[in-house]
């Protein structure tokens, strides 16, 4: 079959692009064109394209064995337990590695806290992604998702912390925090009273890279505390050094009660998730939760090589030197165009809001932005699948701080050719 015989078979749409091959940050079509990867393909490329030790370790991993039943231990899948207690919150004692993704390691852990709880409701954030999967697009924060299908109950969705967009109207300087203690009446009025868990992303990814204000993970810690709920951090985007830190409950200096990784584990692409609990949360039943190609050999071999580089001090510290670097150049760019409303993020994981000359979202001018960046050799993602008006800047931590300045220049040149008046 020719390409546009195949895309005819494709169940959904793709680009007219062809991509060849990726290196490092960057990613090559087949026309030999160069574009610098801010998304890190789904945002799950930590090390970057290909790169060499997670290749190396994957390689020597195929010559011994693939896949094996969880059933038995093994050296890698015990490195990467290991690992993941060493380089997370101190509490976490407990690793689950048979999960095979993000949207899977957020059901298990919701599993978890309801076994341990024995209540069932859970709360998530307005524009919360949390996952793919029937139950976890129930328990999104976007109705267009939910929209098509016979929703599970057992779920309820509360304001985020979006100071920029208050949902009360309020100032983050004197609101007191209302969209933690205001919680109260959700759970007096919009529920059964049987809260399980609530289930946060710490920055929201999806949903428009949301930053919570100072305070607040304090306050949502005691509150849940205070309501023996239990408190997830869905980390599938920002764990494994995304804020500079190898999670951002560590960021937020916040111990929750399970942590969810994926995405960035794998360092260039391997499928691999894993859900981390503290010692209340343990107890569920393999039973209840367990996939076949959870524990899968080869991702545990290029994890744990991920998790050796990305741990680095060094390595961290220049997430956070090259972010801080995207911020203020974003910063100065918002003095000079007026669209640019609002720029926030912590390390590399960034973003910046579009604006109609009256404040509301310029959903349509964000996604023409992200169009045109390809033209500039630049790969952009907006928020909210196409129906937000947020840019991502995330690209994969292996960012030196020239390519952070070439890509601070090429959004110099985006906004030069599409927002100059």
């Amino acid at each position: 079959m020719d390409t546009k015989t195949v895309t005819d078979h494709l169940y959904y749409p793709v680009s007219a692009l062809k991509m060849e091959r990726g290196e490092g940050v960057y990613l090559y079509d087949s026309d030999g064109r160069q574009y610098l990867d801010c998304a890190s393909a789904t945002f799950n490329l930590s090390l970057g394209y290909s790169h060499p030790a997670v290749i190396a370790a994957m390689k020597d991993q195929l010559d011994k064995v693939v896949h094996l039943t969880s059933s038995y231990q093994s050296d890698p899948v015990n490195g990467l337990v290991q690992r993941l207690v060493e380089t997370s919150p101190a509490n976490l004692t407990r690793v689950h590695p048979k999960v095979s993704g993000g949207s899977s390691a957020n059901e298990g852990a919701i599993k978890m806290a309801q076994h341990a709880t024995g209540k069932t409701e859970v709360i998530t954030l307005f524009r919360s992604h949390v996952g793919q999967t029937m139950m976890m697009a129930s328990m999104s924060g976007n109705a267009f998702r939910r929209e098509p299908f016979p929703l599970l109950p057992g779920s309820m969705q509360v304001p985020d912390p979006y100071c920029f967009r208050c949902f009360y109207g309020q100032q983050k300087e004197t609101c007191g925090l209302m969209c933690v203690d205001r919680m109260d009446d959700f759970i007096e009025y919009a529920s059964s009273g049987r809260v399980a868990a609530v289930l946060i992303e710490p920055i929201s990814g999806n949903g428009g890279n949301i930053v919570p204000p100072d305070g607040y993970m304090q306050r949502l810690r005691a509150f849940c505390d205070e309501q023996d709920i239990a408190l997830i951090f869905d980390e599938i985007q920002t764990g494994i050094g995304r804020t500079g830190h190898m999670f951002a409950a560590q960021h937020f200096d916040v111990e929750p009660d399970a942590i969810t990784t994926a995405k960035g584990l794998g360092g260039s692409g391997a499928q691999v998730a894993a859900i981390l609990t503290n010692d209340r949360l343990s107890g569920l039943p393999a039973h209840h939760h367990s996939f076949t190609y959870g524990s899968n050999l080869l991702a545990a071999a290029a994890a744990n090589v991920t998790l050796d580089i990305v741990r680095q001090p060094a390595f961290l510290a220049n997430v956070r030197n090259t972010g801080d670097y995207i911020l203020e150049r974003l910063r100065h760019m918002q003095l000079r165009y007026p669209a640019i409303g609002d720029v926030r993020g912590v390390g590399l994981m960034i973003g910046f809001e579009m604006c109609e000359p009256d404040g509301k979202p310029a959903v349509k001018l964000t996604n023409h932005l992200a169009s045109a960046a390809m033209e500039h050799g630049l790969i952009l993602r907006t928020s909210r699948y196409g129906y937000g008006n947020v840019l991502k800047i995330r690209p994969p931590l292996i960012l030196t701080m020239d390519q952070a300045q070439e890509i601070c220049d090429k959004l110099e040149n985006l906004f030069m050719a599409e927002l100059a008046q």
